[in-house]
């Protein structure tokens, strides 16, 4: 293994080449592989721009072809992981007004979630497994490292909405139809730590255990 230090210069070049010759869209599909977990990640991004570099903007759909294959798999898993965390993020108020949200996810997407996100005005999403924030201050979010990031006090009228929305879960359930076999693979149990609704030790949620 060697450690190569990132040099932005060529970083920026490689990242225009690839726009130029495959488009913004085959780009984008690098970066969100880059985010993966996945140990043989970079060796699959590395061999997947040299073949799209030849191939041009039809590169990303030959899913057949071995320097594609796995590229395609790992960019399918970061976006999956992307996808739950749109549907399952859930924020909190602090006392200084600002909205926090915690997620444990499977590859490093917090990047992904500020185009969905827009331009909140103060709000931050923590990635406690991966130990970075997105930070937005005044609708501009910011990449920070927070090793030992702790969530700030709820605000007052904070308890009086959660409970709101753990009634309203309650509420809307359908014991006839409850199914928790299902739900667990539409909401995977790696995650309910940080969904709201199915925290056991709260009111309203009787059907959060499984």
């Amino acid at each position: 293994i060697v450690e190569v230090e990132t040099n932005m210069e060529r970083a920026w070049r490689v990242r225009a080449g690839i726009i130029r010759v495959c488009g913004m869209e085959t780009y984008q599909c690098v970066v969100a592989a880059s985010l993966s977990d996945e140990p043989d990640a970079g060796s699959s991004i590395l061999s997947f721009v040299r073949y799209a570099m030849k191939r041009g903007p039809r590169a990303r759909f030959d899913k057949a072809a071995p320097d594609v294959e796995r590229f395609a798999e790992i960019v399918r898993s970061v976006k999956n992981e992307r996808h739950y965390w749109v549907q399952f993020m859930r924020f909190s108020k602090t006392r200084d007004g600002v909205y926090v949200a915690v997620c444990n996810p499977k590859a490093s997407v917090v990047p992904l979630l500020w185009v969905v996100l827009g331009p909140v005005q103060h709000a931050a999403v923590f990635d406690e497994v991966h130990h970075v924030a997105g930070v937005s201050h005044n609708g501009e979010w910011q990449l920070v490292r927070s090793p030992d990031f702790v969530v700030p006090p709820a605000a007052v009228d904070d308890a009086f909405y959660e409970q709101a929305w753990k009634t309203f879960y309650d509420s809307v359930a359908v014991d006839a139809r409850y199914n928790p076999e299902l739900r667990r693979s539409f909401m995977p149990k790696r995650l309910w730590k940080n969904i709201l609704e199915m925290h056991e030790d709260l009111p309203g949620t009787e059907l959060a255990r499984a």
